[in-house]
């Protein structure tokens, strides 16, 4: 057991790894050996509890599975670290913000560069941007696509939900118009329910107006 403490230890330091974000010139760790890291822990625990009474064969066992896993965890982020580099190349003083949050990639797209005031077609001139962020989700197509529609708390509940939803569905049915397949897309409206401002200001108002683009691997990501 102690040794196999000892390659979970080592499977963690590797994910200590930092790398400089090209963004904002500050050390981070780096999302591909955070993957690796997480993967080998636990592959490693996993091939450890393998039915066998045998020591030396546990810890072959737990050694095969952190790299089994440490393969799959550190794929997984790679992959992830490139799209996102591509999605913030392509993004760049478009007004889009790109975050990531572990292996999983955030778009936000403010309503006053996507939607006219209460429309729920998109304006012409974001176009282009939305045809950049399809090429890249075209491309990487190991990924599914959450479409979440949020507005401000002006006007009825019924009212804000239907009008999520409707440009939730826009940017969905364009992006699928794009070459991204649709079983990858996924269309939700909630209205003023998810607010991350204050509704009191219009300048809380309108970050609260916007339309969010969740991109996650999919599951049992096997390929890279």
């Amino acid at each position: 057991m102690k040794k196999l403490i000892a390659v979970s230890i080592m499977a963690l330091t590797a994910a200590a790894c930092t790398t400089t974000d090209p963004y904002t010139g500050q050390q981070k760790t780096s999302n591909t050996a955070k993957g690796a890291g997480i993967g080998a822990v636990v592959g490693a625990v996993a091939g450890a509890l393998t039915n066998t009474s045998d020591g030396e064969q546990t810890l072959k066992n737990a050694a095969i599975g952190a790299a089994a896993g440490a393969a799959i965890g550190g794929g997984i982020g790679n992959y992830m670290d490139r799209q996102e580099a591509e999605l913030r190349a392509q993004l760049e003083a478009t007004g889009v913000r790109v975050n990531r949050v572990g292996d999983n990639i955030q778009l936000i797209m403010p309503s006053n560069i996507t939607f006219g005031v209460d429309q729920s077609a998109i304006r012409p001139e974001f176009y282009s941007t939305l045809n950049s962020v399809g090429t890249v989700l075209a491309k990487y197509d190991q990924t599914q696509i959450l479409v979440e529609g949020h507005t401000d708390a002006t006007g009825s509940d019924q009212y804000n939900e239907a009008l999520s939803v409707q440009r939730a569905e826009s940017v969905g049915n364009y992006l699928v118009g794009q070459a991204v397949s649709v079983p990858r897309v996924r269309a939700l409206g909630y209205g003023e329910t998810r607010p991350i401002a204050d509704n009191s200001t219009e300048q809380g108002r309108a970050q609260n107006r916007r339309v969010e683009l969740q991109i996650a691997p999919v599951e049992q990501y096997q390929r890279y």
